[in-house]
C-alpha cells in the first residue's frame, strides 16, 4: 500500500492527484491518443469519435443526475439542440467552426434553464416523465419550424474549417474531438472540487439538510441544468460534424436512455465511471459484431434485419448483471481490483 501520503495543506486536499505513477499513466495516455491517428484506420478512428462524443455526453449527465441527483431522460433534446444550433449557424448563416461550437451550447443552455425553472420542485420519476416530455417538445418544433430547422428535410453540415483544416473526417476531427473531451473531462473534475461541486453533491444526499446549510436549491439545481446542458449541446455539435447530416430522427429516446445506462455502468456519480461506461457501450455493438462474425456472417438476412434487437437485447442484459451484481460499475470493479492487488497477498 502507498504510505507517506498526509495531506497537509488544502491544496493537496483538492489537488486532482498526489500520485506521480497516476501522472505517469495519464501522460502515457495522452502520447498514445496522440499518436493514435497514426496507428489505426480510418474505421476504427470513426469508431474513436463517436465514443468521444458519448463521453462528453454522459459526463455531462453525470453532473445533473450522478452529482446533483437530477434524474433527466431529456439528453437526446439537449443533443439535438446541440447539432441543430450548429448544422444552422455553420450552413445556413456561414459561421466558423470556433463560434458554433460555443454557440451550440450556449444554446443547449439557454433551453435548459426553460426547462429547469419548472423541474425545480419535481424529482425522482416527476422530473425523469418532465425531461422526457421536453425532448419530444423538441422533436415537434424541430419538425413544424421548417424555416429555421428545414424541418423533416435536415440539413447538410458543411463549411467547418479550422486552421485551414476540413474537421468533419480523419485526423483533424478527431484532434477537434480529443480536445473537447479533454476540456469536458478536465472540467468535471475541477468542478467537482469546487463550492459549486460540493454544493451539487449535498443536494443529491439531503436537499432538505442542503437548504438548511445554506445553499441555494433553485441557484445550484438551475447550475446544474445550465452546465451539463452546455457540454451536452458540445456533444451534440460534434455529433453534427461527424455526420456530416443532422435530421431529428437522429436524436430518438434511445440516446437518453443510452446515455442514463452509460452513467449506471460506470459508477453513478463518477467522472472516471462516467468515461469509463461511455467506453464500454460505445464499443460493446463493435464487439458484438466482431463476436456474430465468429459464428455467421454479419452481412446475413438475420443480423442484419435483427441488428438493433439484438443491441437492445445486449445493452438490457449487461445493465441488469451490473445492478445485481457491480451496482458501483466498472470504477467499482476498478476500485476492488486495486484494493486486492494493494492487499495481496493478504486479500481476501
Amino acid at each position: 500500500m502507498r504510505t507517506g501520503h498526509l495531506k497537509t495543506s488544502p491544496g493537496q486536499l483538492v489537488a486532482l492527484s498526489d500520485s506521480p505513477a497516476v501522472w505517469a499513466w495519464v501522460g502515457a495516455l495522452a502520447v498514445g491518443l496522440i499518436l493514435l491517428p497514426y496507428l489505426v484506420g480510418n474505421y476504427m478512428l470513426t469508431l474513436v469519435v463517436s465514443a468521444m462524443a458519448a463521453v462528453i455526453g454522459a459526463v455531462a449527465l453525470n453532473m445533473l443526475t450522478g452529482q446533483t441527483g437530477l434524474i433527466s431522460l431529456g439528453q437526446s433534446g439537449f443533443l439535438a439542440v446541440g447539432a441543430y444550433a450548429n448544422a444552422i449557424l455553420l450552413s445556413d448563416y456561414g459561421l466558423p467552426v470556433w463560434l458554433t461550437l460555443p454557440a451550440a451550447g450556449l444554446t443547449a443552455t439557454g433551453i435548459s434553464l426553460i426547462v429547469g425553472v419548472p423541474s425545480l420542485r419535481l424529482k425522482g420519476l416527476y422530473l425523469a416523465i418532465t425531461t422526457l416530455a421536453f425532448s419530444f417538445i423538441i422533436s415537434h418544433i424541430i419538425l413544424y419550424s421548417e424555416g429555421l430547422t428545414h424541418g423533416p428535410n435536415g440539413i447538410f453540415v458543411k463549411g467547418a474549417r479550422l486552421f485551414g483544416y476540413d474537421v468533419q473526417r480523419g485526423w483533424p476531427l478527431y484532434y477537434l474531438a480529443l480536445a473537447l473531451t479533454a476540456g469536458t473531462i478536465l472540467a468535471a473534475l475541477n468542478l467537482t472540487r469546487t463550492r459549486i461541486g460540493r454544493a451539487w453533491i449535498a443536494i443529491r444526499d439531503h436537499d432538505i439538510a442542503a437548504r438548511a446549510m445554506g445553499i441555494d436549491l433553485v441557484r445550484y439545481k438551475l447550475l446544474a441544468f445550465a452546465v451539463s446542458s452546455f457540454f451536452v449541446g458540445i456533444a451534440g455539435a460534434l455529433m453534427s460534424l461527424q455526420l456530416r447530416f443532422v435530421n431529428v430522427d437522429v436524436f430518438g429516446l434511445i440516446l437518453s436512455i443510452e446515455a442514463l445506462a452509460m452513467i449506471i455502468l460506470g459508477g453513478m456519480g463518477s467522472v472516471a465511471g462516467a468515461v469509463l461506461g461511455a467506453i464500454f457501450l460505445s464499443f460493446l455493438p463493435e464487439v458484438l459484431r466482431i463476436g456474430f462474425s465468429l459464428v455467421t456472417d454479419p452481412n446475413s438476412t438475420f443480423y442484419t434485419n435483427y441488428v438493433y434487437e439484438i443491441r437492445g437485447i445486449a445493452y438490457g442484459l449487461v445493465i441488469v448483471v451490473f445492478l445485481r451484481f457491480k451496482p458501483d460499475g466498472l470504477v467499482g470493479m476498478w476500485r476492488d481490483a486495486k484494493k486486492y492487488w494493494s492487499n495481496w497477498p493478504l486479500a481476501y
